[in-house]
């Protein structure tokens, strides 16, 4: 019998046929450079084609951070200013990343023709399966915003063994009522699509102190190529079903859940209203002082260590991981007692300066400057 010779494998990622190691050094760079600016995707679905952008690489055993934008807005209008956040970058290097954008709101989008069907609420939030299916991702922790937090809402009553965990600002759950119509309709007589659309996403303080951010958004609508698909987007908004929330029914999340809205917003009753249909012992609720209608926008660094704690809640990012990011935040956050029916929810807390309280569920954050 020949004898056994012991063969040692020293090179662990071999060089292709005729790659030289500063070819391969420099491909392997080219990879990452192109994982940190992330990869766009479309993917056919009954209700029409949606792109989607990924960053970063799958990590083992832990959910995708999946994003949905409001109407008016893209994935990088809406959520940039956030992720961007320097903090913020020690939690999403634990995850992976996808930014979903609703049919024709991406960049360089063509005008859909006329009389296209645009997709009902109902309709985005079936497309979400397709995208997980292509990437081959088995659950999420969903961050919406507006139309975005009411389609992940709807998906993930549809879906609960899917969603770990949503953030959701500025969400409306019901459906527009016979009076709310008619200012719809009244409004729509005497102002443009652009002006409503700000009026969803700006406070009235907001918009008439025309500060440097509302300039830029309005600029940004006002001359939107694909203003058109806006306009279907935002009827398909204004058109959305009750998603019938019940506390102590089976119509609710299953999931732990923050809601988030600005003091003085143009939804903060309406979060307000979720709050209260919402189970007590999963559901946080953030309301974020001097940010108005957009705080991922106006407030990142706070509602980054909102979300932070959030994460650490669901079991993700040890406590030992976190302590630069911990120390790096100055802001000073409260947290009050939250009255279900009469009845304390919660027990009032102080946090420590810089530091949101990190405790289960079910209380009411008032974050200040």
């Amino acid at each position: 019998m020949a004898e056994l010779q012991e063969v040692h494998i020293t090179e662990e990622k071999p060089l292709l046929p005729g790659q030289t190691p500063e070819a391969a050094k420099e491909a392997e760079l080219a990879a990452r450079i192109l994982l940190d600016q992330g990869q766009t995707h479309s993917v056919e679905t009954p209700y029409g084609s949606v792109t989607f952008t990924v960053y970063g690489t799958p990590k083992p055993k832990r959910p995708a951070i999946f994003t949905y934008h409001d109407v008016g807005l893209n994935y990088k209008t809406c959520f940039k200013p956030l992720f961007d956040f320097g903090d913020m970058q020690e939690i999403i290097k634990n995850f992976v990343r996808v930014h979903v954008e609703a049919p024709g709101m991406e960049e360089g989008a063509p005008v859909f023709p006329l009389g296209y069907q645009y997709p009902s609420l109902d309709q985005l939030a079936d497309m979400i399966p397709a995208i997980l299916q292509y990437l081959n991702f088995s659950t999420i922790i969903g961050v919406g915003v507006g139309a975005g937090a009411y389609i992940l809402s709807r998906f993930a009553l549809l879906n609960p063994d899917v969603v770990e965990g949503l953030v959701l600002i500025n969400i409306d759950c019901n459906a527009k009522g016979w009076m709310d119509w008619a200012a719809h309709k009244l409004t729509g007589l005497t102002s443009s699509i652009s002006e409503m659309i700000l009026e969803h996403l700006f406070s009235q303080d907001e918009l008439s102190g025309d500060s440097e951010l509302v300039q830029r958004y309005r600029d940004i609508i006002m001359h939107a190529p694909n203003l058109e698909n806006i306009e279907l987007f935002w009827n398909s908004y204004n058109n959305r079903r009750d998603l019938h929330f019940e506390r102590r029914g089976d119509a609710t999340l299953k999931c732990p859940v923050m809601l988030v809205v600005g003091d003085q917003a143009p939804y903060e009753d309406a979060v307000v209203e979720c709050n209260s249909k919402l189970d007590p012992t999963k559901t946080s609720f953030l309301k974020m002082a001097d940010s108005g209608g957009q705080p991922q926008l106006t407030q990142p660094g706070k509602l980054t260590e909102a979300f932070k704690y959030f994460v650490q809640g669901m079991g993700y990012m040890a406590s030992s991981c976190m302590t630069r990011l911990s120390r790096s935040r100055t802001a000073s956050l409260t947290s009050r007692a939250s009255i279900d029916n009469g009845r304390p929810r919660a027990a009032s807390q102080s946090s420590e300066p810089g530091i949101v309280p990190s405790g289960s569920p079910g209380h009411t954050m008032e974050v200040s400057s």
